[in-house]
């Protein structure tokens, strides 16, 4: 991608998938202490989070920006970016915990929750960037509209939010804090909450975007792993329930005949599921599972695979294809490992398999997922930007770093090693939370090490390599930041 002179990140309008990349930047830099490779996330995911991609009232990013200093968005907002944008939001913020991350994350999932659930409790596709006909109306400003909502604090919030008399995009205002390489004090912002929130209140009543309330079955399951993993980073309660609330409607709505469908609206199921309906919606499964503790989502997660494995899986030369063999629309069943809207399919499945195999010890997850690193990894030389995902996965996959938590949940030492784990970004990490009766298949590496004790403890394995019982959460954090920079 070009390189934006102010903020050194990458520019608009980027050639391949764009958070994917920043993520597979972002893991990178947490194993390798890799300053230039952290610098340039931090500088893109500022500029998102502070210009006009983004919205400063209602919370949310849109889909992306048609110029190169992010202040002019396509005012579209979508399911799948933000899922993504979320989720980076959580890691990046858990290693550097500056406030500006945290602050966009929880806006972005109350715009969520607010403006994008179903009755039920699915998530919807798209805000449109339209309203009365003309793009962007909805979401823009004139100074003077500014001055009679805030009165004389209007002075100040324009100059916070890039509000000058003329405005900055054909004559209008878009809100944005550019200029602002983060939040300010305290009662600085508390007081431009305050115009925001009056700002809102008028936007409320104008005329809204068009609302597409597909449910979609591959984007739901970003949005379900996305906030279930904030909720955990954040410990926000109500996106977890959020997040099984989705899930529970797709298993409950959007299964015909024991197999997922891609698209439900209203009453109307529509069209076979994708690779990545079951991919993102089986990785859903598991981190809600590591989450909770509640098999339920282990279960869901492992039929789900097994569906993959019989209609999807090329016997004859690894993969899965996009669709399955009893899919009769399609001329050409296609097979790749390459992010596009949503992050690939086979990548996804990569690290599911892997995590499948540590937390159930079933051989057959762990065969699948090595024939589906040789079977695209002759990508990577040729064009690996679009394979993000899939990089991702195989470093996972090739030194997975897993917790086992033992003992009492209800106790302070239990809960004391959870939060430690929570507020570390360590890539990948598959956590076993085994509670005071559950057990480790019996080729796990901390398997033969559990000592049968009362009290809690946490056992950290970088591959086949464990570590002593950890009984201290302070003990705990340094033990995996070093284990983290060792993969």
């Amino acid at each position: 991608g070009e390189i934006d002179a102010e903020w050194g990140g990458l520019g608009s309008a980027p050639k391949f998938p764009q958070v994917p990349m920043l993520t597979l930047m972002w893991n990178t830099y947490t194993r390798t202490d890799d300053d230039s490779l952290r610098d340039a996330v931090l500088r893109t995911l500022g500029a998102m989070c502070q210009g006009g991609i983004y919205d400063h009232l209602g919370g949310g990013f849109a889909r992306y920006a048609v110029d190169r200093e992010w202040l002019v968005p396509h005012f579209e907002k979508m399911l799948y970016d933000n899922a993504q944008l979320l989720q980076l939001l959580g890691r990046v913020w858990a290693v550097t915990r500056d406030p500006l991350y945290e602050t966009r994350a929880r806006e972005t999932a109350a715009w969520v929750l607010r403006e994008m659930v179903v009755p039920g409790g699915g998530f919807a596709s798209t805000l449109d960037a339209d309203s009365e006909g003309e793009e962007g109306r909805y979401y823009v400003w004139t100074r003077d509209e500014i001055d009679a909502a805030l009165g004389e604090e209007a002075e100040a919030f324009a100059r916070a939010y890039d509000a000058a008399p003329g405005g900055n995009w054909e004559g209008r205002i878009i809100l944005n804090r550019r200029h602002e390489r983060g939040l300010r004090t305290a009662e600085e912002e508390a007081a431009l909450a305050r115009g925001r929130a009056r700002l809102m209140a008028i936007r409320d009543r104008r005329v809204r975007p068009a609302w597409d309330d597909k449910v979609l079955a591959d984007w739901n399951g970003l949005m379900i792993r996305a906030l279930a993993q904030a909720s955990f980073a954040f410990a926000h309660a109500d996106w977890l329930r959020a997040a099984i609330r989705g899930f529970d409607y797709v298993v409950e709505k959007m299964i015909l005949n024991g197999r997922l469908r891609h698209s439900r609206r209203g009453d109307i199921l529509r069209h076979p599921a994708t690779l990545e309906d079951y991919a993102n919606m089986a990785s859903a499964a598991l981190a809600l599972f590591q989450i909770t503790r509640h098999q339920r989502f282990l279960d869901q997660s492992i039929l789900w695979v097994e569906v993959l494995d019989r209609h999807y899986w090329d016997a004859d030369s690894g993969g899965y294809f996009a669709t399955a063999d009893d899919t009769d629309d399609v001329v050409l069943r296609a097979k790749n490992a390459q992010d596009n809207a949503v992050p690939s399919g086979n990548g996804t499945m990569l690290q599911v398999l892997t995590s499948l195999y540590h937390l159930t010890g079933d051989e057959k997850h762990r065969r699948k997922a090595d024939i589906l690193i040789p079977r695209f990894a002759g990508e990577v030389g040729r064009n690996f930007f679009p394979l993000a995902t899939f990089l991702n996965a195989c470093d996972i996959a090739q030194r997975p770093l897993q917790i086992t938590l033992t003992g009492d949940p209800a106790t302070p030492t239990y809960v004391g090693l959870l939060r430690a784990i929570a507020e570390i970004s360590a890539p990948g990490l598959i956590l076993h939370q085994l509670g005071q009766k559950g057990s480790l298949p019996a080729n796990h590496p901390a398997s033969m090490a559990l000592e049968a004790t009362a009290q809690s403890a946490a056992y950290l394995c970088v591959g086949q390599r464990c570590s002593l019982p950890l009984h201290d959460p302070k003990a705990l954090s340094e033990a995996l930041l070093a284990a983290r920079s060792e993969r």
